[in-house]
């Protein structure tokens, strides 16, 4: 059996095949559809090579269709690799109150899904279109959608609440802390737990999940005590567009002078601020860290706001665990800015963190462990491998509906 997983990005679209394996899905092929318009690219691993071609792709729909089309044109044993698809998984990032655990996906639950995309507007919508491209065109493959907010669902009741009215924040509004990027740092917990053969019972950890997105968990035996992102996936970090934690005064002052309408408010923040509201000039974190060195001004502020965020939430969450055994980092910028990881970690002896700069520089995209080896708190770099867990949670999920 063949699982198909797609994971949308605001701008891109992973996929990865995998077979049925004795004991977890493995790998066939994996690839990335980036930079979504009139010169997308599209490149995926197969049999050992690496190979892109250049597409038109304007939108994620359009990314799907490519995909399946390369599929149905990779022959395997005499059978096209489209064919031998028995489910699909989807990556959903807001699974509101109504989705806690992977679901069978019918016209009801695509329904409710379209009802949370205001929530999660960047990645929603982009989701919900691959999977009714995928439907067109697999009228029969049964599809199953994974949720990023699925690990936080048992967050304690007073991390989740909003100190707001109690009218505002009851049913059916559903206005309390949600938590993304669920299936990132559930893979990088467990993966520390597998490579460092510490008593998950009593582990402390504290992910980071730095990409153009960014969150941060704490973690206690495998089960997340807080995390950075809240209602949205707009709170805490700030990030490559999003600016993270703001004082919502700042939103009532702009709203009551009319100096923007609500739907520039949803532009604004979720399109032009965070690093590139800072900046004045990128998202990207390496054109950052170049342009500082150049002495760009708006450079050298966004980089150094970010990673003053990212320590302050680092200090608190060694505060709500207690104390740490690990601080793990994954995403893009997690995986390949050392000189980022360094910034954030830089002056924490104090509890017990002491980086080895030389193998924190040699890092880049791999798994490793990137602490001093008498360092009591450890640091890691685990590169995320969602869509694995995504295919788990697919044939579980389907095993489950067929009893």
């Amino acid at each position: 059996m063949h699982i198909l997983v797609f994971n949308s990005g605001s701008s891109s679209l992973k996929f990865q095949l995998f077979k049925e394996g004795a004991n977890a899905p493995v790998s066939i092929l994996q690839g990335t559809v980036r930079g979504l318009g009139d010169e997308a690219t599209c490149e995926w691993i197969y049999d050992g090579k690496l190979e892109h071609t250049s597409i038109s792709a304007n939108d994620h729909d359009d990314a799907a269709g490519h995909v399946l089309d390369l599929l149905e044109n990779r022959i395997d044993r005499g059978q096209s690799l489209l064919d031998g698809v028995a489910v699909i998984g989807h990556r959903i990032v807001h699974g509101g109150d109504a989705f806690s655990a992977p679901t069978l996906i019918t016209e009801h639950t695509l329904s409710a899904l379209d009802a949370l995309s205001p929530l999660a507007p960047l990645h929603n919508p982009p989701a919900l279109a691959v999977v009714r491209a995928c439907r067109a065109r697999l009228v029969d493959v049964p599809m199953v959608a994974v949720f990023d907010t699925a690990f936080f669902q048992r967050l304690p009741d007073f991390v989740r609440a909003y100190a707001l009215p109690a009218e505002w924040t009851k049913q059916p509004q559903g206005i309390r802390r949600y938590g993304f990027h669920g299936l990132a740092h559930r893979y990088m917990s467990e993966r520390y737990f597998s490579i460092s053969g510490v008593d998950t019972a009593s582990s402390r950890v504290i992910t980071l999940q730095l990409g153009h997105g960014c969150s941060v968990a704490a973690i206690h035996a495998g089960r997340p005590l807080e995390t950075s992102m809240g209602f949205t996936p707009m709170e805490g970090l700030i990030m490559a567009t999003r600016p993270g934690d703001v004082d919502v005064g700042i939103v009532q002052h702009l709203l009551e002078r009319g100096t923007v309408t609500v739907r520039e408010l949803s532009d604004g923040l979720n399109y032009r601020a965070g690093l590139l509201g800072l900046s004045g000039v990128s998202a990207d974190m390496q054109t950052l860290l170049t342009l500082e060195a150049q002495g760009h001004a708006g450079a050298r502020l966004a980089v150094q706001a970010f990673c003053h965020r990212a320590r302050k939430y680092l200090g608190a969450y060694l505060a709500v665990l207690g104390g740490a055994d690990a601080i793990i980092f994954g995403g893009g910028i997690g995986e390949h800015a050392a000189e980022i990881r360094e910034r954030i970690c830089v002056g924490m002896e104090w509890c017990g963190l002491a980086l080895d700069t030389q193998t924190n520089q040699e890092t880049t995209g791999v798994e490793a462990r990137i602490s001093t080896t008498d360092s009591r708190l450890t640091a890691w770099v685990i590169p995320v491998d969602e869509e694995s867990l995504i295919a788990q949670d697919t044939v579980n999920c389907l095993s489950a509906a067929m009893k």
